[in-house]
């Protein structure tokens, strides 16, 4: 299980990845719509903001409320892999959207090229 700052820190190179990817699609990819890239760039950046905001959860519970110190371990445990696995799946889901997005934009002849090259 990560900690939040790991979290955040994944989240920022992630975002600013395909940021970049973005970017240099736009500049330097012949054919592509640079407006579309642009805005995705700015869809990218939005994910960025409430993935950073949405990492903020806590255990509701305190340690009086369970019988012994390791059961108020166990459940905190427990509820935090749960959010921290939540939160990875909603995000690594809206970051395949994006990428597809981002292969959508792209001309035919790029994405011929690119898997005559992943072979």
């Amino acid at each position: 299980m990560a900690n939040k700052r790991d979290l955040k820190k994944e989240v920022r190179y992630i975002c600013g990845g395909l940021a970049t990817e973005c970017l240099l699609a736009a500049d330097y990819v012949k054919g592509v719509d640079r407006n579309v890239m642009r805005a995705i760039v700015g869809k990218i950046a939005a994910l960025q903001a409430n993935a950073l905001q949405g990492i903020s959860f806590s255990f509701d519970k305190v340690a009086s409320d369970f019988a012994s110190a390791a059961e108020y371990n166990k459940e905190r445990r427990a509820y935090y892999k749960a959010a921290f696995d939540s939160f990875r799946k909603k995000f690594n889901t809206r970051v395949q959207e994006i990428v597809k997005e981002m292969n959508a934009a792209l001309p035919q002849e790029v994405k011929d090229a690119n898997k005559e090259a992943a072979k």
